[in-house]
C-alpha cells in the first residue's frame, strides 16, 4: 500500500458506513496530513445499489452487488466490513484474507464466535484484521489494550458496553418509570431495535466483553464460558430500593481475576452511587480497567451513531495503511491463542442483594436469615417494606461477600418455602 491513493472496498452503506464515508469525505485534508496518502472508497457492495443514501458518494464510485467485485479487484488494498450479520462477513473477510486483502470490520457478534479461526488467517497469511469498532464504537479501548497498555497485565474490567440498556437503566432510576415504557421511550429514540433483544438480554454486551478478554489477556474465552443476564426483568421497585441504600443498578460486563482463573459474565449489578461507571449515564459506554502498572484507566463515551463507530472504523484503515508489514491483530503473538482457565460461574464470589416477597407470617424472616446462614451468606443488612396484603410482603436482604454456590443453594431451599409468595429476586452488588 505505497501508492498515493489507497483505495477501499466497503461492504455495507449503512449507518455506519454512511458515517465513514462522511468523515473520509470531511477530513480528506486532516486524513493526508497524517498518512502522506489519500484514501478512496472505490467500490461499495450493498443489497440494492439503486436505494437512495444519505450520503453522496463521488460519481465514479461503483456500487455492486457482487463479493468478487470487492475481492478480484487488484486496484483495491483494503477491505472493509460493515455489512452485519454473521454468515456472509465470515465468508467476506475469509475471502479477502485469502486473496491478500487485510480487513478492517466493526462485526462484534462475528468476532466473538469466529474471532480465533479469523485471526489464525490472518496470521498465517501476514495481514491485518484491525475491529476497533466492534467495542464501545468511537471510545479507543481496542488499541488501548493492544498497545498503550501492552506493557500491563490486567487483573479487571468492568464495562458498561450496551448504550440502549444504559439509556434504560438511566431512565428508570432517575423517572421511576418501568421497563416496557422506558424500552418504548429508546425505540422511539432510535436507541434500541424493533427486536431490542440483543441489546437487553445482554448478549451484544457479552460479544463484545468476549473481544476484550482476548485482548486484554491473550487468551480465547468463548462466548459459552460467560454468565448472561439481561434487564427485561429488572423492576421499579428494586432501582427504586437499590437507590435508598446507595446503589444504582447497571448493566454491567466484566472479567476479573479470581484463584488464577478468569470469571467473566454480563448481568445487572448494584454499583454504589459513587462508583465511577454509577454516574455512567443514557446511551454512553465506559469501560474501567485495571492494570497492575498503571492501575485505574477509564474511557467514557458515545458507544454508537454513525460518526463515532465511522471515526473507530477510520483510526483502524489509517493504522493498518501505517503498519501493514507488521500487523498487530490481537496483541500478543501466539496464533491461535491459548484457551482461557474458566473459572465456574458458582465459585465466583460477590456481594449480594435478595428480595423475597411473603406471606404477613410471624417467623418468617427468621426462617429465611436461617437458611442463608446454613448456606454460607453473612447478613450485613435487612429491610421489610409495607405493602398491600393481596401482594405479600417484600424483604431485602444485603450480604456480606460469598459464592455464587452459596446463594443459588440458598435460593432453592428458600424458594421452597410455602410463605414464599413469588420467585426471589437477586442481584450481584460489584
Amino acid at each position: 500500500m505505497n501508492n498515493p491513493v489507497i483505495h477501499l472496498g466497503l461492504a455495507g452503506l449503512g449507518t455506519v458506513g454512511s458515517g465513514l464515508a462522511k468523515i473520509i469525505q470531511e477530513n480528506s485534508d486532516w486524513i493526508t496530513r497524517r498518512l502522506g496518502r489519500t484514501l478512496k472508497i472505490k467500490t461499495v457492495m450493498v443489497r440494492d445499489p439503486a436505494k437512495a443514501r444519505n450520503v453522496v458518494l463521488p460519481p465514479d464510485t461503483l456500487f455492486t452487488t457482487s463479493m468478487d467485485d470487492l475481492l478480484n479487484d487488484p486496484e483495491i488494498d483494503m477491505v472493509v466490513e460493515l455489512a452485519g450479520g454473521i454468515d456472509f462477513p465470515r465468508t467476506l473477510i475469509t475471502r479477502a484474507l485469502q486473496a491478500g486483502k487485510p480487513v478492517v470490520t466493526a462485526n462484534k457478534a462475528l468476532l466473538a464466535e469466529h474471532g480465533s479461526e479469523l485471526f489464525e488467517l490472518a496470521a498465517a497469511n501476514g495481514l491485518g484484521l484491525y475491529y476497533e469498532a466492534s467495542v464501545a464504537g468511537g471510545i479507543p479501548i481496542i488499541q488501548t489494550l493492544k498497545e498503550s497498555l501492552a506493557a500491563n497485565r490486567i487483573s479487571s474490567i468492568t464495562g458498561i458496553l450496551n448504550g440502549t440498556a444504559n439509556f434504560i437503566m438511566s431512565e428508570m432510576t432517575e423517572k421511576g418509570e418501568d421497563f416496557a415504557k422506558v424500552l418504548g421511550k429508546a425505540q422511539a429514540k432510535g436507541y434500541a431495535e424493533a427486536d431490542p433483544t440483543l441489546d437487553i438480554e445482554g448478549i451484544d454486551a457479552a460479544h463484545k466483553l468476549t473481544i476484550l478478554i482476548r485482548l486484554a489477556y491473550g487468551l480465547d474465552f468463548p462466548m459459552s464460558g460467560l454468565t448472561v443476564k439481561g434487564i427485561s426483568k429488572v423492576e421499579q421497585f428494586d432501582i427504586s430500593l437499590a437507590r435508598e441504600f446507595g446503589y444504582r443498578v447497571k448493566l454491567l460486563a466484566q472479567v476479573r481475576e479470581e484463584s488464577g482463573m478468569l470469571h467473566a459474565g454480563v448481568y445487572p449489578a448494584l454499583l454504589r452511587r459513587d462508583h465511577i461507571l454509577a454516574n455512567v449515564e443514557g446511551p454512553f459506554n465506559a469501560v474501567l480497567l485495571e492494570g497492575n502498572a498503571v492501575g485505574p484507566i477509564m474511557l467514557y463515551g458515545q458507544g454508537a451513531g454513525d460518526l463515532p463507530t465511522g471515526s473507530a472504523v477510520l483510526a483502524d484503515i489509517l493504522a493498518l495503511a501505517r503498519s501493514s508489514c507488521s500487523p498487530n491483530n490481537t496483541g500478543f503473538l501466539e496464533s491461535p491463542l491459548p484457551p482461557a482457565r474458566i473459572l465456574a460461574p458458582e465459585q465466583a464470589v460477590f456481594e449480594h442483594y435478595f428480595r423475597f416477597t411473603v406471606l404477613d407470617r410471624p417467623g418468617v424472616m427468621a426462617a429465611i436469615a436461617g437458611v442463608m446462614g446454613e448456606h454460607g451468606i453473612s447478613i450485613a443488612q435487612v429491610v421489610q417494606r409495607q405493602y398491600s396484603p393481596d401482594a405479600g410482603i417484600p424483604i431485602v436482604f444485603l450480604s456480606h461477600r460469598t459464592s455464587m454456590r452459596n446463594v443459588a443453594a440458598a435460593l432453592e431451599a428458600i424458594g421452597k418455602f410455602d410463605f414464599v409468595l413469588a420467585s426471589p429476586v437477586h442481584y450481584r452488588i460489584i
